[in-house]
């Protein structure tokens, strides 16, 4: 369905042409309508399903008037989605003649945000301790606000902004409208709803409406402690040009984000430690190509909304299956496709079975590329790494200290070319054979198969040797003692492939259901 048929007026529209966007996401085409009609909301929408425009055409929409005050108020529980949600919404509003939008957020001189409020704001996108702190100093003011949105809500409660929000809700104008987004329906969501919404519509995508239709899913198995061979051999492999590496833990996003950069990868990593001038900083190289590679927690990772990320990759498989939908709604976004790869130890295969029931989608098993896969690969990225680098240089004076190499050691150009991407290429260590099995394991396999070998070879003699005593032996043999030769061998092989199917497919082993809320 598209905009115009939802009702959104055609300034709106052409901005959303502009922006590439012609059709309604099922959170936009469900949401829209709703809230355009003036009733409170409870949109339930993971990362990546469009639900900014879903909330911000309808608050744009609704503001008729520019120049009386601050008309719409969006909460969001983090700087980065605060200045994201501004963002996106002027690039909506592009048509719309004085319509001024603000960000309003923490770490920064609030200075500046003075001087904006007082020369007129229509719509402000601010985090809860911020708003809370202008309200306070009397520079916001909420009488003339129509709209509030709480964008994030359950990040927000679980960040511990429940006072703040609860403080700003109850300073607003009998007279409002709020829509309350959420990716879960969390116990104190709906208390935030009972108190503070009058009869809200509950707005729900389902599992099998996520935005992953786009994302290509994989897993590879590996060993826990070839995780970080793994890791770096699929980068080699699939060279993205921007991609997000999560992490379960903190300690492990820094120890990551070191090995990388040892190792030469472009890389920096996102954690709750940073100051906010810190985490710009790294925000601000990933988005403008300073950094290839961004590691960080969920935790950290909230409110990244960052277009033209290639690949999500899943060090460690998140502990909630939400988040893995909040993962990988970070690629593939505005129609493009995106890859998300997971890496797992076999132990885990029941969380990927899990996650193919949560989002009905198939994740699929892929080989590990090996060395000889990866170096041609990674030896082309090298060369045309270095001749970008040095496309608009003079390299006379290089060519020189090449031709002089040459004549000192009577090797040839190439020759020395070659050392140079060989050098660059990094140690040999890539040549280590990744695998899913323990090396001790796999040999104690390869000594079974040999004991069973063994054991099938002395029965087959054995058998040989019953068969020529036969005979020899009296013809009135019972039927019984022929019987009981024949399948005593026969019900004991039936009883351990029995106890073999059992153990790897019993109902409920490794299975993990999602529990209805």
């Amino acid at each position: 369905m598209n905009f115009t048929e939802l009702g959104v007026e055609e300034t709106i529209v052409k901005s959303l042409d502009k922006m590439g966007f012609q059709e309604a996401t099922p959170i936009q085409e469900q949401a829209i309508p709703v809230v355009l009609g003036g009733h409170d909301a409870v949109g339930l929408a993971q990362t990546g399903t469009g639900k900014t425009a879903a909330y911000g055409i309808p608050m744009i929409q609704s503001i008729t008037e520019t120049g009386r005050g601050v008309q719409g108020l969006i909460l969001a529980p983090t700087r980065e989605l605060a200045v994201q949600v501004a963002g996106e919404l002027e690039k909506m509003s592009a048509q719309v003649r004085n319509l001024k939008i603000l960000a309003v957020y923490g770490g920064t001189d609030i200075t500046r945000q003075f001087v904006a409020l007082r020369r007129g704001v229509d719509i402000v996108v601010g985090t809860p301790g911020r708003v809370l702190d202008h309200m306070r100093r009397k520079t916001l003011s909420l009488e003339h606000i129509s709209m509030l949105v709480l964008d994030e809500a359950d990040e927000m409660l679980d960040m511990g902004f429940r006072e703040d929000i609860e403080a700003v809700l109850e300073q607003l104008p009998p007279e409002h409208q709020t829509t309350l987004f959420s990716a879960t329906m969390a116990e104190e969501i709906l208390d935030l709803a009972r108190k503070f919404l009058r009869d809200p519509q509950l707005i729900e995508v389902s599992h099998d409406e996520l935005t992953v239709s786009g994302i290509r899913q994989s897993y590879y198995k590996v060993r826990g402690n070839q995780k970080d061979e793994a890791l770096c051999r699929l980068i080699d492999y699939m060279s993205p040009k921007r991609s997000l590496i999560f992490c379960n833990t903190k300690k492990k996003t820094e120890e990551l984000t070191v090995l990388l950069k040892r190792r030469g990868y472009s890389a920096e990593g996102l954690h709750g430690d940073l100051v906010q001038q810190q985490r710009d900083r790294v925000m601000e190289l990933f988005r403008t190509g300073g950094t290839e590679l961004l590691l960080a927690t969920d935790v950290a990772a909230r409110g990244l909304d960052i277009d033209d990320v290639d690949i999500v990759f899943n060090y460690d498989l998140p502990q909630e299956m939400e988040y893995y939908v909040h993962r990988i709604g970070r690629t593939g976004r505005n129609g493009k496709k995106g890859k998300a790869v997971s890496l797992i130890t076999p132990r885990e295969m029941f969380k990927i079975e899990a996650l193919e029931e949560f989002c009905s989608c198939r994740i699929k098993e892929k080989k590990m590329p090996t060395f000889d896969d990866v170096l041609p690969i990674k030896a082309q990225s090298n060369i045309d790494r270095a001749l970008a680098f040095t496309s608009d240089m003079d390299l006379d004076q290089y060519r020189g200290f090449i031709t002089k190499a040459c004549y000192q050691t009577g090797l040839s150009p190439l020759d020395v070319a070659a050392a140079f991407l060989r050098e660059g290429l990094g140690e040999e260590r890539e040549k280590l054979e990744i695998s899913s099995e323990n090396p001790s394991r796999s040999r104690r396999k390869k000594d079974g198969r040999r004991r069973d070998d063994r054991r099938r070879e002395e029965r087959r003699k054995s058998a040989d040797h019953r068969k020529s005593d036969e005979g020899h032996k009296p013809a009135d043999r019972s039927e019984h003692t022929r019987h009981s030769d024949r399948t005593g061998h026969t019900k004991r092989n039936s009883g351990d492939f029995s106890r073999k199917r059992r153990s790897s497919s019993a109902p409920g082993k490794n299975k993990v259901r999602r529990k209805k809320k």
